[in-house]
């Protein structure tokens, strides 16, 4: 096959793993380059994917009703009460709204909607055009929150502003604006905040029912089934425990900062790291040994049960090429250990919001060959996947109609999912969703495989 020609200004985000290569030095943490039709989203979405999950607040996005529609209900996180975080308010913004100003259009709207869901907080989204016209939405959400005697933030996300990445740190400053507001009465010594789980199909019901076998409180979940009560008393915890690194470090960092909170990175994926993830946390009260038995109990049981499950899966799937392509890059390195324990080979390895040091960790763990990308496209997406000879591509929304025009397998890792991927029961998951997409008798009717054109 004929090999991809890389634009110019991208040369430096692609790498291909191999001896003769001396140094790896891949750009990251850039602007997308203009015209290269990136995978990633805009400032705004990363907030509001961010926020959206918690429960019994107002979400309201300022600015024309595109963008509310195009970040409405994309993630598939449930609630076990209310369930607010599900309708998708906007101030639909007009041409003379665009001339004379939002403010009172937003002004009135927060008074209405606060008076008939009466929500427990509100969230505001800045987009595009209120960064250009520049209304003051501090001083309304400052104005409504005296009058209504709840917290309304202002969540600065014009889309333009920067990357994905930008929109983890706008939603992490908001939620830092009610951090420390409520009572830390009753919270135990052995307690946590669980960071960066947004509940994608009950996920954290799943993590947060571990750690309680273990003996450990979960105080909150950040954001996923969210409660602004439990945020606000959050700062109450011994321990902070980050799953998704890219969206919440910055909050777990703040609180270090400002109220000594210690925090762990994890992974809930796979065998090894979902045990790691309880030992850790285990570790960290070493003071209570009780904790570890029970963790160990807890990871004896499970990986008793599912490890001969995972056997009957590998036995097919052995030698099979996968091709990663998520948001973060921390969850890349899960998905590798998780598709090795299916006898599975990565042949590309990539993320949207990967630094240095999450490149520099996918590189030692990938093998000759592999291509390691930053915030690639579909173009070049294709042409990885059909030069490597992929079975398998797991990404997340967008990339799942460049798989199936490839005529190649798709298991949605992001936000959209139904399924449960975390947990010991997440990887059973996985790996029957993996098995039954990528021997689905179907494929051999692609073109690639030499099925009709």
């Amino acid at each position: 096959m004929e090999k991809l020609e890389i634009l110019e200004g991208r040369k430096k985000q692609v790498f291909e793993k191999n001896k003769e290569t001396e140094t790896f030095d891949i750009k990251c943490e850039t602007t997308s380059l203009s015209g290269s039709v990136s995978q990633r989203a805009c400032v705004f979405c990363g907030s509001r994917v961010v926020l959206y999950p918690v429960a019994d607040a107002l979400h309201v996005v300022h600015g024309p009703i595109g963008c509310a529609a195009y970040t409405w209900d994309i993630r598939g996180a449930v609630s076990s009460g209310p369930e607010l975080h599900r309708l998708s308010f906007s101030t639909d913004l007009k041409e003379m709204d665009v001339i004379y100003g939002g403010e009172k259009k937003l002004y009135k709207s927060l008074l209405e909607l606060i008076d008939q869901y009466e929500p427990k907080a509100a969230f505001i989204y800045s987009t595009c055009i209120i960064g250009l016209i520049g209304d003051d939405i501090d001083a309304v959400c400052k104005k409504v929150s005296e009058e209504k005697g709840i917290p309304v933030l202002p969540v600065h996300s014009e889309g333009f502003k920067g990357t994905k990445k930008d929109g983890y740190k706008a939603a992490c400053d908001a939620l830092m604006k009610i951090v420390g507001t409520g009572s830390t009465e009753g919270i135990g010594k052995y307690s946590i905040n669980i960071l960066g789980e947004f509940n994608l199909a009950g996920e954290a019901w799943i993590i947060k029912d571990y750690y309680e076998q273990m003996g450990i409180e979960v105080v909150s979940t950040m954001t996923g089934d969210g409660r602004v009560d439990d945020i606000r008393r959050s700062h109450g915890a011994s321990l902070n425990i980050v799953q998704c690194s890219g969206s919440m470090v910055r909050l777990a960092k703040t609180m270090e900062e400002k109220y000594g909170i210690p925090y762990l990175r994890v992974s809930y994926f796979g065998i090894e790291d979902m045990s790691k993830a309880l030992y850790d946390v285990a570790s960290h009260f070493s003071d209570n040994p009780e904790i570890l038995q029970a963790a160990k109990k807890v990871v004896s049981r499970e990986v008793g049960e599912l490890y001969p499950q995972l056997l009957e899966f590998r036995k097919a799937l052995d030698g099979k090429k996968a091709a990663i392509y998520v948001g973060g890059a921390f969850k890349a390195f899960s998905l590798i250990k998780a598709l090795d324990s299916l006898g599975m080979d990565v042949v590309l390895a990539g993320s949207q919001t990967g630094n240095k040091d999450d490149y520099e960790g996918l590189k030692g763990m990938c093998d000759e060959g592999t291509i390691i990308v930053d915030d690639s496209n579909p173009v070049e997406l294709s042409k990885f996947i059909l030069e490597k000879e992929a079975d398998l591509l797991i990404g997340g929304v967008k990339e799942r109609p460049i798989a199936y025009k490839l005529g190649v397998s798709f298991c949605d890792h992001n936000h959209e999912r139904k399924i449960p991927l975390a947990g010991f029961i997440g990887m059973y998951n996985f790996a029957k969703e993996v098995y039954e997409s990528v021997m689905s008798p179907v494929w051999q009717f692609a073109p690639r495989k030499g099925g009709l054109s």
